[in-house]
């Protein structure tokens, strides 16, 4: 199962993804956490995220698709939450 939460800030998509984490074994996919992390590392994808946040410039969709795929095939779990796409 994958979940999608949409909502304005405040709405509790964090509250209702921490609940859906914990008591479902879900794994909650943040494309911020995911840019930040991506950053920080040293890969090829990191060094390219880190070179368009640099210029405030907005990472394309395509970088971002590229990090989910990644994650989705590193991780095994009872469903994802997308959190920020």
């Amino acid at each position: 199962m994958n979940i999608i939460l949409l909502g304005p800030p405040g709405a509790g998509k964090g509250t209702q993804a921490r609940y859906l984490v914990e008591e479902r074994g879900m794994v909650q996919l943040s494309t911020g956490d995911m840019l930040r992390e991506a950053k920080d590392s040293s890969s090829e994808m990191g060094r390219i995220v880190a070179d368009v946040m640099a210029r405030g410039a907005l990472v394309t969709d395509e970088i971002v698709i590229g990090l989910i795929r990644e994650k989705l095939d590193k991780t095994e779990s009872n469903g994802f939450i997308f959190d920020g796409f």
